[in-house]
C-alpha cells in the first residue's frame, strides 16, 4: 500500500508477537497500510485474526507480555515505536482517539458518565468546568442519547450496552481527532443504532477530515463505511484493496467465505448464506504456507508452498492467493 501527501498513518511490515506454551504466537505477521486524511480504512477477519492488536499496537497499546517484535509505525511522518511512553501519551486522545470493544471495562464504575467526560474534555481539550459541562452535554446529544443532562447524572452500571458504547465514542470524539482508531464500535448497538452511529461517523469525517481506521469482523459494517478493505487472517494479511473493489471482486478464498457467510436482509431467490467450514488455527501451530489451507475448498498440494504476501499493492488490488482458478 503506497503512501500518498494526505498520508497520516504508515504502518509497515509490523509484528507483533506473544509468548506461549507452544512457541511465539504471532498475533499480527508482516502488516502493511496507509490511512490519509478522510479515508476510513477497514480491517476485517474473525475473531482472533490480529485485528485489535494491531489496532492497540498504534498507540502503543498491545497488552502484555505481548509486543511489537519487527517494522514501523509512522505518524505524520514521526516513528512511533520508538516515541517516548510521555509522547504516545500525549497523541492519546487528542491526535489520536479510540473507541474500544467494550466500554465496561474502559468506563470507572465509581465516577458518574459527567464527571469522567467533563475531565477528559478538561484535560483534553482545556475547557473550563462549566464549558465542559456543556460540551460534554452537546455531545451526548449527538450521538443520540436522549435526556443528555440525566446521562451525565448516572453511574455506567445504570446504562445499558449500548449507552455505554455510546458514552464512549462521545468521549473519543471530545476532541476532534485527526485519526479514530474503531474497534468494533457498534458490536453493543441494535441495527437502528449501529446504522445511526456510522452514520455519525461519516458526518464528523466529512466535517473535520477525521481518518477512521475500523475493526470489525462484520463484512457488511465494512462494505457500508471504508474506503479501504485489510482482510486479515490467523495474523496475515491475505488481500487488501479499494473496498468496492473487494467486495465486487474478492480474490482470496478467505474474502469470498466471508461475503458468502454475509447474511443479506433483501429477500431474494439466490442462496442462503454459507458460513465458513472450520475453526481458525492455532496460531502456534501454523500449517506450512498459506494458514487458510485446512479451511479453504479450492486448496491444492501447492498452497503449502506459497509465501504469504500480497502480490500487489492496494490500487492494484493485493491477494495472496497466486491460483487464477479460485478466483473465478
Amino acid at each position: 500500500m503506497n503512501g500518498t501527501a494526505s498520508e497520516l498513518l504508515a504502518v509497515r511490515d509490523l509484528t507483533i508477537g506473544f509468548p506461549a506454551p507452544g512457541g511465539l504466537l504471532l498475533a499480527a505477521d508482516g502488516i502493511d497500510f496507509d490511512v490519509a486524511v478522510g479515508r476510513t480504512v477497514g480491517l476485517v477477519g474473525e475473531s482472533g485474526c490480529g485485528k485489535s492488536v494491531t489496532l492497540r499496537s498504534l498507540l502503543g497499546l498491545v497488552p502484555y507480555p505481548g509486543e511489537v517484535l519487527a517494522g514501523t509505525i509512522h505518524w505524520r511522518g514521526e516513528e512511533m515505536l520508538t516515541a517516548s511512553g510521555k509522547r504516545q501519551a500525549t497523541l492519546r486522545g487528542t491526535e489520536i482517539s479510540m473507541i474500544f470493544q467494550d466500554p465496561t471495562s474502559c468506563l470507572n464504575p465509581v465516577f458518574t458518565v459527567g464527571n469522567q467526560m467533563v475531565e477528559t474534555l478538561r484535560k483534553r481539550a482545556g475547557l473550563g468546568r462549566r464549558e465542559a459541562r456543556t460540551r460534554a452535554m452537546e455531545l451526548l446529544d449527538r450521538v443520540g442519547l436522549s435526556a443528555p443532562e440525566k446521562r451525565l447524572a448516572a453511574y455506567p452500571h445504570e446504562l445499558s450496552g449500548g449507552m455505554r458504547q455510546r458514552v464512549m465514542i462521545a468521549i473519543s470524539i471530545a476532541t476532534r481527532p485527526r485519526l479514530l482508531l474503531a474497534d468494533e464500535p457498534t458490536t453493543a448497538l441494535d441495527v437502528t443504532t449501529q446504522e445511526q452511529i456510522l452514520a455519525l461517523l461519516k458526518e464528523l469525517q466529512a466535517e473535520d477530515g477525521m481518518a477512521i481506521l475500523l475493526v470489525s469482523h462484520d463484512l457488511g459494517v465494512i462494505s457500508e463505511t471504508c474506503d479501504e478493505v485489510v482482510v486479515m487472517y490467523a495474523g496475515r494479511m491475505l488481500e487488501a484493496g479499494y473496498d468496492r473493489e473487494v467486495m465486487r471482486s474478492p480474490r482470496h478464498p478467505y474474502t469470498r467465505g466471508l461475503i458468502e457467510a454475509m447474511p443479506s436482509l433483501e429477500v431474494t431467490d439466490e442462496e442462503p448464506p454459507v458460513p465458513i467450514g472450520g475453526q481458525p488455527p492455532d496460531l502456534t501451530a501454523l500449517p506450512p504456507g498459506c494458514p487458510f489451507q485446512p479451511r479453504c475448498k479450492f486448496v491444492r498440494d501447492q498452497c503449502a508452498e506459497i509465501p504469504v504476501a500480497l502480490d500487489a499493492t492496494l490500487a492494484e488490488h493485493g491477494s495472496a492467493c497466486p491460483f487464477e482458478g479460485v478466483r473465478s
